[in-house]
């Protein structure tokens, strides 16, 4: 698997030291830059997946760095600050950015941070290049959000074609409920919530009319994956 590239900009030597240490660790790329204005140079040289921007920078601070980002590539911005105002948080929001961390922060939190928004990426960009999936009876056409089945067309709502769709496009594999719930319900997987479940049961019984009945497998404890082959 390709490592994914981050930029992590922040003045504090020590930090970024052993952030980047960490972040190596878990399997990222980091590229480190102590100040704003040597930010420029890097966005022209290089392409991220993901940036961690310090707001108190030397030189050029954080808010002018992320309009300086945003002219350039639009790579989820993630902003680490020791300011925990709403000001700031909500300034830094408008100007584009995607998340916030207040410091001092988690190193575990931090990296469910970069991997939520890393994946939501992805998934974006396997979504935009793949309008069309085939896979076995199962046709998937994103532009027209139609799903057919040996012909048939389902009669499905707008989140029913969502859960297929996702599962399509990672056909074989099993998708995680955290997953399914950030990118088709946007927000977080609450411990309780059972939405899910019932969707999925509801696309089962559509497919059943179909015959069907294997191609959606709930993988308890995991998620739920799209079978390659069923009968």
């Amino acid at each position: 698997m390709q490592q994914s590239n981050i930029l992590l900009i922040d003045d504090d030597v020590e930090l970024t030291g052993l952030l980047s240490e960490y972040l190596s660790v878990e399997g990222y790329q980091v590229t480190v830059a102590h100040d704003g204005e040597a930010v420029a140079a890097i966005l022209s040289r290089y392409n991220f997946d993901l940036i961690l921007l310090d707001i108190m920078l030397p030189k050029m601070d954080g808010f002018e760095v992320l309009k300086e980002i945003r002219l350039r590539q639009l790579v989820p911005v993630v902003l680490l600050t020791a300011k925990d105002e709403e000001f700031e948080r909500v300034y830094g929001l408008e100007l584009g950015a995607d998340d916030y961390v207040p410091k001092p922060f988690s190193s575990r939190e931090l990296l469910a941070r970069i991997r939520a928004h890393i994946r939501r990426e992805n998934y974006a960009a396997n979504r935009s290049v793949k309008s069309i999936l085939n896979i076995g009876k199962l046709v998937v056409n994103s532009n027209l959000r139609e799903v057919f089945y040996d012909g048939m067309l389902l009669a499905l709502t707008d989140t029913e074609f969502a859960l297929v769709e996702m599962l399509a496009l990672y056909k074989g594999k099993v998708v995680s409920r955290e997953d399914i719930s950030l990118h088709v319900f946007r927000r977080p997987l609450s411990e309780f919530d059972r939405s899910i479940d019932m969707h999925f049961c509801n696309l089962r019984k559509k497919f059943a009319l179909c015959k069907a009945n294997n191609l959606i497998r709930t993988i308890r404890g995991n998620g739920y994956m799209l079978v390659q082959e069923w009968r």
